[in-house]
């Protein structure tokens, strides 16, 4: 017979991971339907651009189970599920929210990420090239979504409790991303950073270019962020 403290253990093992699963379902199904967005924003980007360019200028490509790419561009933006749900750490601001303080475990989620490269830095494989973290998707048991992110993608999406996710409004937030991504420009980085180059630098750079190359190498990006990154890991 199990002691007390093995069946509280027991317990909480069975609900948490109950739980978990529901979360790990609903976000690979908003991950799987955010594929159509995507499909369907190729279509009717390229479909207006027509004529515009040689080349299409948005390519969707899905990755991997948990991996989609949109090139738009000259920006590539790629959408990550990661497999694990997550928790918030007690100083985030979801615990504020009445529905997270009435309704237990509402606040475990999966996560989607959505990271901004530039589109050269995978043409030429230059592997040392950066992205920026544009937004992620929060998503729980109930299908109830937030998005924490740079500028407007933190602004308009912040509703937990109220809003399920749906085509919609995925699309919109997606748009968003989008949007940002193409008004944040790749900016010529400070003289200091780049003024000394080493023999296999440059000899490597006549292959890939091994000189790394980010949006704003050198310069404040934090300075766009609008929420600080304070969830942890709480396991499978």
């Amino acid at each position: 017979m199990p002691t007390k403290k093995e069946e509280e253990i027991i317990k909480v093992i069975k609900e948490k991971s109950k739980i978990k699963q529901k979360v790990f379902t609903n976000t690979y199904e908003v991950f799987t339907l955010l594929k159509e967005v995507l499909s369907e924003l190729e279509i009717s980007i390229n479909s207006e651009l027509k004529g515009s360019f040689n080349e299409k200028s948005v390519k969707f490509k899905e990755l991997s189970r948990f991996q989609h790419e949109l090139r738009i561009a000259g920006d590539t933006l790629i959408f990550q599920m990661h497999s694990n749900i997550f928790e918030f750490d007690r100083d985030h601001g979801v615990w504020q929210i009445s529905y997270v303080q009435n309704e237990e475990m509402s606040t475990y989620s999966g996560i989607i990420n959505i990271y901004n490269f530039l589109a050269d830095s995978f043409k030429y494989q230059r592997t040392n090239d950066l992205g920026y973290l544009v937004g992620r998707i929060f998503i729980n048991k109930d299908f109830h979504y937030f998005v924490e992110g740079k500028r407007q993608m933190g602004f308009l999406y912040n509703d937990f409790g109220n809003k399920i996710i749906d085509k919609e409004n995925l699309r919109e937030v997606v748009e968003t991303a989008i949007s940002y991504s193409l008004e944040f420009d790749l900016l010529v980085p400070p003289y200091d950073n780049v003024k000394i180059i080493s023999i296999d630098q440059i000899q490597q750079k006549r292959k890939n270019s091994q000189v790394i190359t980010a949006k704003r190498l050198g310069f404040g990006f934090n300075s766009d962020d609008i929420s600080v990154d304070k969830i942890k890991y709480t396991g499978g």
